[in-house]
C-alpha cells in the first residue's frame, strides 16, 4: 500500500525488455544510433508533426531545458504557483535560463486562472527596462493536484499569452495520465492548442528513467542540441533513453500504463468518499487523490503499514489533516481495496 508517488513504482517488463535487446553489440554513440532515429519518426507520427526530440534523463532537466529556450536572462516565465518549475526544482529554470524569474499565477485546483494570468501579464508593462519581460508561459499537464485542463483551457491560455508575444510550454511529466483522461490525440493537446514545446514524462509510467523535449517549433531548436550538451544531458549512450521511450510508445503501452493508474485512483477515490470522515478536495481526473483524514484514521492507516505523503491544505486542524495518495500502473485493486478496509475500520 504505498501511496507516496507514482516515481516510487518499478519499471514495466516491457521496457526493461528493450533495454536488455539493445545492450547486445555496439551502437554510435551520443544519439547518432539507429534507436534514436526511430524514435524521433515515432514521435513525429505520434503527434502528426515533424517534431525534434531530446532525450534527456530527468524532468528537471526536460523543463529547464525547455524554458530556457523560451526565456532570455531578462524575461518571465509565468506559470502556476503550484508549479513543479517553481515549487520543487530548486532553482533549476531560473539557473538554465541565466537567471530568467518565474512569475506565480493563481488558480483553482493548480490550474492557471485565465483572468489571473491576464492580470499577471498587464502588471509587467511591454518594453519597460525595470520590468523582467514575459517570455514564456508553463503548463502542467496534468497537474499537481491531479486535474487536467480540457483543450479549450489550454487554448484560452493560449490565446492569452499569444497576445503577449509569449511561447508555451507544457510540462507533461504526467501526460500520459492526462491523455488517457480526455481520450483526445495528443496533437490536438499540445501544437494544435498552441503549445510550442513540451517535457514528454515517461519515468512516472513506466520507465526507469527517460524524459524527452518534444520542440513543435523548429526555430526554437536550433540550440537546444547545444544547451542540452552544456547541462551535461547528452549522454553518450542514448540508445538506453531512446529505447525506453521506443518500448513506451509501441502498441499504446503508455496509455495503458496510464489508464491503469487512472482507474486505480477513481476506485480510491470512490471508497474514500464513502469513508467517514474524509473529504475529497476535487473529483480527481488522473492518478492523484488529496483527500483531508482524521488524524487518528491517518495514524491507524500508517500503522497498519500504508504509505502516503501529508499534504497540508487550507482547513486542516489538529484534529484532521490532508495527504496525498498516488497510484501508478503497478497499483492493483487488491492494495487499494486493503487501504479502503483499514480505512473503513
Amino acid at each position: 500500500m504505498d501511496f507516496t508517488s507514482d516515481n516510487a513504482a518499478g519499471a514495466a517488463p516491457e521496457i526493461l525488455e528493450a533495454l536488455s535487446r539493445v545492450n547486445g553489440g555496439t551502437a554510435a554513440s551520443y544519439g547518432a544510433d539507429d534507436v534514436t532515429t526511430r524514435l524521433t519518426r515515432r514521435f513525429s507520427e505520434l503527434f502528426e508533426r515533424e517534431v525534434a526530440v531530446f532525450p534527456v534523463v530527468t524532468g528537471t532537466a526536460a523543463n529547464a531545458l525547455a524554458l530556457a529556450t523560451l526565456t532570455p536572462s531578462h524575461g518571465a516565465v509565468m506559470c502556476h504557483e503550484l508549479a513543479h518549475v517553481h515549487v520543487d526544482e530548486c532553482g533549476a529554470p531560473e539557473m538554465f535560463s541565466g537567471g530568467a524569474k518565474l512569475v506565480p499565477v493563481g488558480g483553482a485546483a493548480a490550474k492557471i486562472d485565465p483572468r489571473a494570468l491576464a492580470a499577471s501579464l498587464a502588471a509587467l508593462p511591454q518594453g519597460v527596462v525595470h520590468h523582467v519581460q514575459p517570455s514564456a508561459l508553463t503548463v502542467t499537464q496534468s497537474t499537481e493536484m491531479g486535474s487536467v485542463y480540457s483543450i479549450a483551457e489550454i487554448e484560452a491560455l493560449a490565446e492569452i499569452a499569444r497576445g503577449r508575444g509569449l511561447r508555451i510550454h507544457m510540462d507533461g511529466a504526467r501526460f500520459a495520465n492526462a491523455l488517457a483522461s480526455l481520450e483526445v490525440s495528443p496533437a490536438s493537446m499540445t501544437w494544435k492548442a498552441g503549445i510550442d514545446i513540451m517535457s514528454f514524462g515517461a519515468t512516472k509510467n513506466g520507465a526507469l528513467a527517460a524524459e524527452a523535449v518534444l520542440v513543435f517549433n523548429p526555430d526554437l531548436a536550433k540550440d537546444l542540441a547545444f544547451r542540452r550538451k552544456r547541462a551535461g544531458h547528452l549522454l553518450s549512450k542514448m540508445r538506453f533513453l531512446s529505447a525506453q521511450l521506443e518500448a513506451y510508445l509501441t502498441d499504446d503501452l503508455w496509455l495503458r500504463l496510464a489508464a491503469h493508474a487512472n482507474a486505480m485512483t477513481t476506485r480510491l477515490a470512490a471508497g474514500l468518499a464513502q469513508t467517514a470522515g474524509a473529504t475529497l478536495h476535487l473529483e480527481p481526473q488522473a492518478n492523484e487523490v488529496f483527500v483531508r483524514l482524521p488524524v487518528s484514521l491517518i495514524k491507524h492507516l500508517r500503522d497498519a503499514g500504508a504509505r502516503f505523503h501529508p499534504w497540508p491544505m487550507p482547513g486542516d486542524d489538529d484534529q484532521a489533516r490532508s495527504v496525498r495518495l498516488v497510484t501508478s500502473f503497478q497499483t492493483s485493486a487488491a492494495e487499494i481495496d486493503s487501504f479502503l478496509g483499514l480505512a473503513a475500520g
